[in-house]
């Protein structure tokens, strides 16, 4: 997993409790709780190891903590695409064109970084359906991000996320539907 996304985790559990927290968090599985390299990568195994350790810290379901860090991670995300990103998207516009251009962005600029596939389609104007295959098993984290573009569209309120599968699994389907606008 690429070293920002770990940069960030730090980062989260330090503003959600506090920076002796990562510290225990890292020894706790072994890590050093020296700052990870964002440009590196590193064992998946070392996040799974820190997502598992903090649910148990904390009494949080380890799903529950992953789409609350995916919603966090959003505005940072956003920031670092922002060249890619056009002005007239929406929440379903961005989660309809995240493979073909931030995924692809980062495997081409980082062949040894491997985000997950996401396979959209588009059911309707207003309705897409998200297939993401990870052997990670992140797609918790995955309806967190989705739950992170809505916020950062300000349609947090007229967006339904539903998981379709376990978000758990290797192949996650995610239902995302803009309601209509109340007037």
């Amino acid at each position: 997993m690429h070293g920002t996304i770990f940069t960030l985790l730090k980062r989260y559990v330090q503003t959600q409790y506090d920076h002796s927290t990562w510290v225990r968090l890292t020894e706790s599985v072994g890590l050093s709780a020296a700052d990870f390299d964002h440009k590196s990568v590193y064992p998946d195994e070392q996040m799974y190891a820190l997502v598992g350790k903090a649910a148990e810290m904390t009494g949080i379901p380890a799903s529950e903590l992953q789409q609350k860090f995916g919603e966090y991670l959003v505005p940072d995300l956003m920031y670092m695409y922002q060249k890619l990103l056009q002005p007239e998207w929406t929440t379903l516009d961005m989660l309809e064109h995240t493979e073909n251009t931030m995924h692809r962005k980062v495997r081409q600029e980082h062949a040894e970084n491997t985000p997950p596939v996401l396979e959209v389609t588009r059911l309707s104007e207003d309705e897409l359906e998200i297939k993401y295959v990870s052997e990670r098993r992140m797609g918790a984290l995955a309806v967190g991000i989705v739950r992170g573009v809505a916020a950062y569209y300000d349609e947090a309120d007229r967006i339904v996320i539903d998981p379709e599968t376990s978000e758990d699994g290797q192949r996650v389907y995610i239902r995302v539907r803009r309601l209509a606008a109340v007037e």
